[in-house]
């Protein structure tokens, strides 16, 4: 019974997805790969928009939050925390480092991460940003199939990683 309330959710979602694309409803529209990658594009249209208040893109303001909240983190548990790749914190620490956001310190083989005092000062800026983003997309979906699609796409990628 779980199983098959957890695939209604999914081909609901799917078919939300497509009926509200704002362009012809493309023939790929109920393939996961398509439908993703295009919601990914557009999730990250909307919210770089947001983030542009902060002089950060997306994944620069969720490094700077996670620097923030973990003050001392190291490049590789930023890489878990956010699930990316090693070599994408490595080049968004880069930026981030030379704009005088954060601060690199390396104690024997280790490297760990703060932010400067720029870093903490652009911190509510950023948080009000990603509040700006979930009222953007909520407001169109709603928070109740937020949640829902946000759950979904967490469990497939636990399941596909």
């Amino acid at each position: 019974m779980l199983n098959r309330n957890k695939n209604l959710l999914v081909h609901t979602t799917i078919l939300y997805f497509c009926i509200h694309m704002k362009e012809k409803t493309s023939p790929y529209c109920h393939c996961l790969y398509y439908s993703a990658n295009a919601l990914s594009r557009l999730i990250t249209k909307i919210s770089d928009e947001e983030f542009a208040a902060t002089g950060l893109t997306s994944s620069s303001a969720f490094i700077m939050m996670t620097v923030n909240n973990h003050p001392g983190i190291s490049p590789k548990e930023i890489s878990e925390i956010m699930l990316l790749t090693p070599s994408t914190v490595t080049r968004l620490l880069d930026k981030l480092a030379h704009s005088g956001l954060l601060t690199r310190e390396q104690k024997g083989k280790n490297i760990f991460i703060s932010p400067t005092p720029s870093g903490r000062e652009l911190h509510q800026k950023i948080k009000d940003s990603w509040k700006r983003l979930y009222e953007r997309y909520t407001s169109v979906i709603g928070e109740d199939q937020a949640r829902k699609l946000t759950a979904l796409l967490t469990e497939a990628y636990a399941k596909l990683s």
